[in-house]
């Protein structure tokens, strides 16, 4: 007797509840802050075109800190270093979470985003490393394309209107996780500048005290945020890029409840964070950080250099490629199926928005080209362009597809027993079908009734 076909596994398919719900929490944070981040952006590149250009040199290259801690920086330095730290901390908690209670923690369900995620990070590198060799550029920017910005890609959807299905959200949010997470090894590995052991010790020993009293259960913002302070520092005089010490400090966070908990350690602090991270952190670096001259000029040498070139076509081209097929991959060698109520042009559409590489791309260029103050700002353009390019190609795919996620969402968020949960939830569950049967039967009543008045007032 011949053995039963195996069960194929959907992938991008609806999310259990409870991940539902904090994935739509996390953006909602998300969308807010990249509306932030957008504004921040655009008042940059005013402040930085307008007759006002040299105050925000000024304000941008003022110096402030304590000289003798090795910490006198400029106020874009505090942005890079400094701010960037907090964001980074909120994506070492997010990946925590997603290691330990998300998508990640299944290696069957994981295998999509991270296949996807290092195609999105190799492809744009290829492209980039190819235009460069053909037209005798340099290579030092490789890593620029290969960063996707969450934030701005949320703020590209909250500014079309387009509502995703939850699962394209879900995968979205868990792409750009593991994609932060393979940047942070790329500034660690590649952007780390002559080491001060000893100062990297004392980094690693501070991060063992923070590891230690988190294990022993001391509370108390004022223990961890003193050391958190020591710990940058520290680690900033080390050599190596000061946020690596904010993703250290994230992944060591607890994100599994106990029983007597509502929320995980690393969800509350996360919850309580993120908005500091996306409502300010973000948006700072992008005000002293995406400033740029922009003439008819500058835009046209993004398009003819190799290094610049390289760059727009890494995150236009290369991003939506790699994304869509690693996606493409992983299903058609895992033998898994597209979600039925999705297509692959809906795939296309997230990975086009993958693209949208802000944030990460711009630290990483001032780490690539550091020294080059010239080439750095050719570069922050490229990556303005680069971005704006993929938001309008992603804004275009999505709207083609807007009424069908309009369609979904309404699916996913219908609860007519008003009991808290989606229907589309509780569709196996007998106790809620006489639920329904009940509220039918109440709401056809009431439609009789009325229309019983109705003929009493005309025959009246």
């Amino acid at each position: 007797m011949a053995a039963p076909a195996p069960t194929r596994r959907r992938i991008l398919g609806r999310l259990p509840l409870p991940e539902r719900r904090f994935v739509a929490d996390a953006l909602r944070t998300e969308t807010v802050g990249g509306v932030l981040l957008l504004l921040a952006a655009i008042a940059a590149l005013v402040w930085a075109n307008t007759p006002l250009h040299e105050s925000y040199q000024t304000v941008r290259d003022f110096h402030i800190g304590p000289a003798a801690l090795g910490l006198d920086l400029s106020i874009q330095h505090w942005a890079a270093d400094g701010l960037l730290a907090v964001f980074f901390f909120v994506a070492g908690i997010e990946l925590k979470r997603e290691l330990v209670a998300g998508e990640l923690r299944d290696p069957k369900a994981a295998a999509l985003p991270v296949v996807a995620a290092l195609c999105g990070m190799a492809v744009p590198a290829l492209v980039y490393t190819l235009v460069n060799v053909a037209g005798d550029g340099s290579l030092a920017g490789w890593a620029v394309p290969t960063a996707t910005d969450i934030a701005f890609a949320l703020a590209v959807l909250a500014v079309i209107g387009t509502s995703l299905p939850s699962a394209l959200r879900a995968f979205l949010l868990t792409l750009a996780v593991v994609d932060d997470l393979f940047a942070i090894l790329i500034i660690a590995v590649f952007f780390t500048g002559d080491l001060n052991f000893l100062a990297l010790g004392g980094a690693f020993a501070g991060l063992a005290l923070f590891w230690l009293l988190l294990r022993l259960g001391v509370k108390g913002w004022y223990v961890y945020v003193p050391l958190a302070l020591v710990v940058w520092g520290l680690m900033y005089n080390s050599g190596v890029h000061a946020t690596i010490a904010g993703v250290a400090m994230g992944l060591m966070l607890r994100c599994t409840r106990r029983e007597d908990e509502e929320h995980s350690p690393g969800e509350h602090i996360e919850h309580l964070v993120r908005p500091l991270s996306a409502g300010l952190a973000v948006p700072l670096f992008a005000l002293f950080s995406a400033g740029v001259a922009v003439s008819g000029e500058a835009l046209g040498d993004v398009f003819t250099q190799p290094v610049t070139l390289g760059v727009v076509l890494g995150l236009v081209v290369g991003k939506t490629i790699g994304v869509f097929g690693g996606t493409w991959l992983t299903a058609r060698f895992t033998r898994a199926e597209l979600n039925e109520d999705l297509s692959w042009p809906d795939v296309l559409a997230v990975a086009s928005l993958a693209g949208i590489g802000f944030t990460v791309s711009l630290l990483i260029g001032e780490l690539a080209f550091e020294g080059d103050a010239a080439l750095t700002e050719e570069v922050k353009a490229a990556v303005l362009a680069g971005s704006l390019i993929a938001a309008l190609l992603a804004g275009v795919l999505l709207k083609l597809r807007v009424r069908k996620y309009a369609a979904l969402c309404a699916d996913e968020e219908r609860d007519e027993d008003e009991d808290g949960i989606p229907d589309i939830y509780e569709e196996g569950d007998p106790d809620y079908h006489l639920r329904m049967a009940a509220i039918h039967e109440r709401k056809a009543a009431e439609h009789r009734a009325k229309a019983e008045a109705a003929r009493d007032r005309a025959d009246v």
